[in-house]
């Protein structure tokens, strides 16, 4: 028996395929859209693609034939009315086009198997009349500048200025270790995914990620950097900071383990020092627009704290 094929029209054009198929299955569990998208269930145009794909107008998806007779019900979660006013806000700015919210450290952006619901189900369900989507992603841990479209026309807009290297991002980081001086990384970055699992590392295979490491202030043992991104691979800055021997403090993934511990244990702060401070890019008028999210209070208590740790080496 055959799969049945789905094909990609103007409206999804550029979209990532694991986020279409989060849309298209959405009482789908994510780690099973993963499992499906590695094992080559799912492929387009006949060849395995990684979850990264962006999808291109005419594609053609095959689904496995378990999933034509497949009842997506869509999950009858309740959003607290809690959560929804702290998505209110947490907007810095919308207008007919988009939504630009600071996100909060450890909310994720969506449902998963350890969440019920991420900020993108929030919004959906603040603004039910409204395509809203994702326009690009920061990570679980990484509070700051996140954007969401309101309809599809802004979605590919910005998707075609983050192609193009047109969107500047702005991130400030407390790394472990005295930098001695400013510096531009130039590295290839590759994405390798299991069931729902990321691990990306620097590869000559993989794609250009360039970003620019600017010394805010050093101290004893740490330094609060400001980093400009115009690539926007995942976790970027993570794993070049860590690859430069400045891992982030608290970066429990790429990061020093028992010295997150004993960060956590003598500031009782345990978040990922990494904030999205800025985002610039242009809007459907072509006009150049910046915003700027506020540090929450945590990354400021541990910016406080820094001169009187000491790591040993």
């Amino acid at each position: 028996m055959s799969g049945k094929n789905l094909k990609i029209d103007q409206d999804h054009v550029k979209r990532r395929i694991d986020n279409y198929l989060f849309y298209i299955y959405k009482s789908l569990p994510k780690s099973k859209i993963y499992s499906m998208i590695r094992k080559g269930e799912i492929r387009v145009n006949s060849g395995r693609i990684k979850p990264t794909y962006k999808l291109q107008l005419n594609d053609e998806i095959r689904i496995p034939p378990y999933l034509i007779d497949y009842k997506n019900e869509v999950s009858d979660t309740k959003i607290p009315p809690s959560r929804t006013k702290e998505f209110m806000s947490s907007i810095i700015d919308q207008n007919d086009d988009y939504i630009l919210v600071n996100k909060d450290p450890e909310l994720s952006v969506h449902s998963g198997t350890k969440n019920q619901f991420g900020l993108i189900d929030i919004a959906r369900d603040k603004f039910p009349s409204l395509e809203i989507d994702l326009c690009h992603r920061i990570d679980k841990s990484t509070s700051g500048c996140l954007l969401l479209s309101k309809n599809k026309k802004f979605l590919r807009h910005f998707h075609n200025e983050l192609q193009n290297n047109r969107v500047i991002k702005l991130y400030e980081a407390i790394l472990i270790g005295v930098m001695k001086k400013d510096m531009i990384v130039e590295s290839n970055i590759n994405l390798s995914t299991k069931e729902h699992h990321h691990k990306v590392q620097e590869s000559s295979d993989g794609k250009k990620a360039v970003s620019k490491f600017k010394i805010l202030k050093t101290y004893n043992s740490f330094t609060h950097a400001e980093i400009l991104i115009s690539t926007g691979r995942m976790h970027q800055i993570r794993v070049q900071s860590a690859n430069l021997n400045h891992p982030i403090l608290n970066d429990k993934k790429y990061g020093l383990f028992s010295l997150n511990k004993y960060i956590a244990k003598e500031t009782l702060i345990s978040r990922l020092a990494l904030h999205a401070r800025s985002i610039s890019f242009s809007d459907l008028g072509g006009n150049n627009v910046s915003y700027e999210a506020p540090k929450n209070n945590e990354f400021d208590i541990l910016l406080s704290k820094l001169d009187n740790l000491t790591v040993k080496s």
